[in-house]
């Protein structure tokens, strides 16, 4: 559940270490779904004020709106398709996307909680089922 709850990391990373290490695949699962969400209400409610005070020092200024440069340039799914677009974006396994940087999308875009929330615990499932999938297949090749 911690590996899921950081970012980068997430859901893509606890899944397969999970199942490697001899965890049913269910249960595995079921740990790293619940792991990965559970930073997304903090990170609604916690974005924009903490983006907001690490901005007013001046060496950091640069980096938070680069990295929201970055996000929204990631986030043209989620700005076309809205709540949709959000669920594809968590949805799809790659790396600089998930529930993290979703999330932060969400939020720069004013996707409100109650719509981007089901989006984002559906995209997961949806990338879950995708990595478990895959992760059963490739240990079984090994085993």
């Amino acid at each position: 559940m911690l590996t899921a709850a950081l970012p980068v990391l997430e859901l893509k990373a606890s899944l397969p270490l999970g199942i490697g290490l001899g965890m049913h695949p269910a249960y595995a699962f079921l740990l790293s779904y619940i792991g990965s969400l559970l930073p997304v209400p903090f990170l609604f409610l916690l974005i924009r004020p903490v983006f907001k005070w690490i901005k007013q020092i001046e060496r950091l200024k640069g980096r938070i709106e680069s990295l929201e440069r970055r996000t929204i340039h990631k986030s043209v799914k989620i700005q076309k398709y809205g709540v949709i677009g959000l669920f594809m974006f968590v949805a799809i396994p790659l790396p600089g996307t998930g529930v993290w940087t979703g999330t932060l999308g969400a939020v720069l875009l004013d996707i409100r909680f109650k719509w981007a929330f089901p989006a984002i615990c559906l995209g997961n499932f949806m990338a879950g089922m995708i990595i478990m999938t895959l992760s059963n297949g490739i240990f079984a090749l090994f085993q």
